[in-house]
């Protein structure tokens, strides 16, 4: 997908400006149905079944029509939940006052937190567990995801 990555990105921008929401990630994977590009919605207030679908149509209809894609694929298109995976320092800046959990390496030794994120700062972020809070630099973070809670006092 990387050499037509930046065009399916592109169109996903334009597409979903348009209809004022916004593309939180898009993925590649390979299922057991074959190759399935998946592209991740959102807004302000979630993102609905039916934008979901008329987003899906319009970028279908564009790939369609650019046919650039040279292998078969499957388009997904939906929200990405409440448990979502954080990459980009967007998705942590969106995800600010969440609980998060993260995976994440100090002294050579691979360590899970659990937290409600505090700040996303440009090397790192604050997250605040039970105890004190804990600063976490980027480059440490192996992988990182919102986590649902019904908490509503955020410690």
């Amino acid at each position: 997908m990387e050499k037509y990555r930046s065009k399916v990105e592109d169109l996903s921008r334009k597409i979903a400006s348009e209809m004022r929401l916004a593309v939180y990630d898009i993925e590649e994977k390979t299922t057991a149905k074959g190759k399935v590009i998946a592209v991740y919605l959102t807004k302000i207030g979630g993102v609905s079944l039916d934008e979901c679908a008329q987003f899906s149509r319009a970028l279908s209809a564009e790939l369609d029509d650019l046919d650039f894609i040279p292998e078969r694929y499957f388009l997904e298109v939906s929200s990405p939940g409440l448990e979502r995976a954080l990459k980009l320092k967007s998705h942590y800046a969106s995800a600010i006052n969440e609980l998060v959990e993260i995976i994440w390496e100090q002294d050579h030794t691979l360590k899970t937190t659990k937290g409600w994120l505090r700040e996303v700062n440009p090397d790192n972020i604050v997250l605040k567990d039970r105890e004190e809070p804990v600063t976490i630099p980027f480059s440490s973070i192996h992988k990182a995801r919102t986590c649902f809670s019904n908490n509503r006092t955020r410690e």
